[in-house]
């Protein structure tokens, strides 16, 4: 039986690079859309990724953004791979990989059980299945998710109340958690520590 992988998302502060680097998550997420609130730029992110273990993957969330902005961001080294988060179709995800080798994320929004058939069928490396539209911390029906074949981010709600639960009832590749490691908005080393170790223990 594999091990879950663990992303956390939406890291903007030098602490959280520091936090990172002591847990060790597989994926860190950086958020390049302007209407979140966990938004960094691009010479934020590179200033970041500097303080970043070798070890951890650091992730770019693009919400249709130019795919040769996204491809920048892959061939400079500042991310590893890219999270499409908003309408990205299968011509993005092709013209995108014309420009960069690295790997895709393709995000999708599930309310209903037809909504898996375009996440099963995506062109992209990995898929991640959210709520809504991502952010919002509140999960989505995980019952959709009994007869899904393919490995996935699980985002959405996720915590270290409920982490064990997610992984006993989808088993998913890596649980992809943001607001369910934060108080007061912001990253929480104790929220953070609590979820890696109920994902790692034996």
């Amino acid at each position: 039986m594999y091990m879950t992988k663990v992303k956390f998302c939406g890291l903007t502060r030098e602490c959280d690079m520091e936090y990172a680097n002591r847990l060790l998550p597989d994926y860190i997420g950086f958020v390049f859309a302007e209407k979140s609130r966990r938004f960094v730029s691009f010479d934020r992110a590179q200033t970041l990724k500097k303080l970043l273990d070798t070890r951890i993957s650091p992730v770019g969330v693009f919400v249709n953004e130019p795919v040769e902005q996204v491809a920048l961001m892959l061939n400079q080294r500042i991310i590893d791979l890219a999270q499409l988060h908003g309408q990205e179709d299968e011509a993005y995800i092709t013209k995108l990989r014309t420009l960069t080798d690295k790997p895709i994320i393709k995000a999708f929004s599930v309310v209903k059980a037809a909504d898996l058939s375009a996440a099963e069928n995506s062109s992209a490396e990995y898929i991640l299945l959210d709520n809504d539209c991502g952010g919002t911390g509140k999960s989505f029906n995980w019952d959709l998710l009994c007869s899904f074949q393919r490995p996935f981010f699980l985002a959405g709600g996720i915590n270290p109340k409920n982490i064990e639960t997610a992984l006993s009832t989808v088993h998913p590749y890596a649980a992809d958690v943001s607001s369910g490691i934060e108080t007061d908005g912001v990253k929480d080393y104790s929220k953070m520590e609590r979820l890696i170790e109920a994902v790692r223990k034996d």
